[in-house]
């Protein structure tokens, strides 16, 4: 069965579409829905929770963690 859920359009670039990135905690609790980040990879854009504050338009790179 397809995934019938649809995320939203980015509105910095109106060409891709915002998608959800989960993350776990220190503890290894799972953080649902941590960042948001556009599919367009000309774009860019996230928005990100961190420690309880939120962030936008940082640049979003691989972690080697």
């Amino acid at each position: 069965m397809p995934d019938e859920r649809e995320f939203p359009q980015c509105k910095k670039c109106n060409e891709g579409i915002l998608v959800p990135l989960s993350d776990y905690g220190r503890e290894g609790a799972p953080i649902t829905y941590k960042a948001w980040v556009c599919t367009n990879p000309d774009c860019g854009f996230n928005i990100r929770i961190d420690n309880g504050e939120i962030s936008f338009g940082r640049t979003i790179g691989q972690s080697f963690k």
